[in-house]
């Protein structure tokens, strides 16, 4: 395992060399969407509307902040379970989305769209919501405000500790996981 220090709009320059299993500490722009997002994204879309942000080389966390408390950028921005987002993943990542952030194993779909665009999915710890904010130094609301903590917003994060939990070389933590589990069985 590797450690990288990357700024998120060198993702996709970088990604064909992180593995799963790497260490990575993200600094720079990513933004927040999660299921309500997605659908009005897709929606825009299939209607050849402008998304909130340009997805080329772009980073989505799935996550729903909470407020910001007083001298805070964010309130805690744990990982939302990714797979929520899976509908929408891949006809993202095959219009330029270079890299997602969430927890949990992913769909078939989603790792062959992750091989075929040369993506990446990280992952952020779960229930460490609170420590992440401490990696995130601006929050703005940019789409979707009447979706609350689920509208889309722009972050700006230094340091933000996350592993490569599928690669563009076909690799992933989850089916790995298994395969070993089922050796020692």
């Amino acid at each position: 395992m590797n450690t990288f220090r990357i700024d998120a709009s060198a993702l996709s320059e970088k990604a064909p060399e992180l593995r799963a299993g790497d260490r990575v500490l993200l600094s720079g722009t990513i933004y927040t969407a999660r299921d309500a997002a997605h659908k009005r994204m897709m929606a825009a879309l299939r209607a050849g509307e402008p998304l909130p942000f340009p997805l080329e080389g772009a980073c989505i966390y799935f996550a729903g902040p909470t407020p910001a408390p007083a001298g805070m950028a964010i309130g805690s921005c744990g990982p939302t379970t990714s797979g929520r987002m899976d509908p929408y993943t891949p006809a993202l990542m095959d219009r330029g989305l270079a890299a997602t952030i969430g927890k949990g194993g992913r769909s078939r779909e989603v790792y062959d769209a992750i091989v075929r665009n040369r993506g990446v999915y990280l992952c952020a710890i779960g229930g460490a919501g609170a420590l992440a904010a401490q990696c995130i130094t601006s929050c703005e609301v940019i789409a979707y405000e009447d979706l609350g903590c689920e509208s889309v917003k722009r972050l700006t994060v230094r340091g933000f500790p996350l592993i490569v939990a599928a690669d563009c070389a076909g690799q992933n933590l989850f089916d790995a996981g298994r395969a070993a589990y089922r050796k020692e069985a």
